[in-house]
């Protein structure tokens, strides 16, 4: 088997590691220590047909936990799962991969689509939250997709690089 041959076979694995630890910092950073926003907290002029759970209540911030730890079960299964193919798939001189530049670029390109889709679908087609409410809101979904963006390009990047060879 080639290199790139080798290579693919950490694609899925990776974005999908990527992708769930990517939604932990979201979910642990944004939703939990700064306490920006929960998963159902857009202003209820800004939902398409999904129930508005203020953080400002009681009811709206035990909707608000619950949904919390929905999407972090949905991180937690996403992590499980590229770890399941990536054992799968690498059979020999798992070090080896834990320390590739392949691996770790689709990591870090996972967290990136992480973003992408979470800031487009959430922020702004279903507006169930921004990242951080008040006037400037556009500018920290902006930031949020602009975050998403350079992690796909870097993660691209890093395993592009690896052992000298196109990914």
């Amino acid at each position: 088997m080639d290199v790139r041959a080798k290579r693919s076979i950490l694609t899925l694995p990776g974005l999908l590691l990527g992708a769930g630890l990517g939604g932990f910092v979201d979910g642990i950073l944004l939703h939990q220590i700064l306490q920006w926003h929960h998963l159902l907290t857009g202003t209820a002029d800004d939902r398409v047909g999904i129930a508005h759970y203020p953080p400002d209540t009681v009811h709206g911030l035990r909707m608000n936990t619950l949904w919390d730890g929905l999407f972090h079960t949905l991180t937690w299964l996403l992590v499980l799962a590229g770890l399941g193919l990536l054992y799968a798939r690498v059979g020999r001189d798992r070090g080896r991969v834990f320390s590739s530049r392949a691996l770790w670029g689709r990591v870090v390109a996972g967290w990136g689509l992480f973003n992408l889709v979470e800031g487009l679908v959430d922020h702004q087609v279903l507006g169930i939250h921004h990242v951080r409410e008040g006037p400037d809101r556009l500018w920290w979904d902006l930031g949020f997709l602009a975050l998403g963006a350079l992690l796909v390009a870097a993660g691209w990047l890093i395993a592009r690089g690896a052992d000298g060879d196109p990914a």
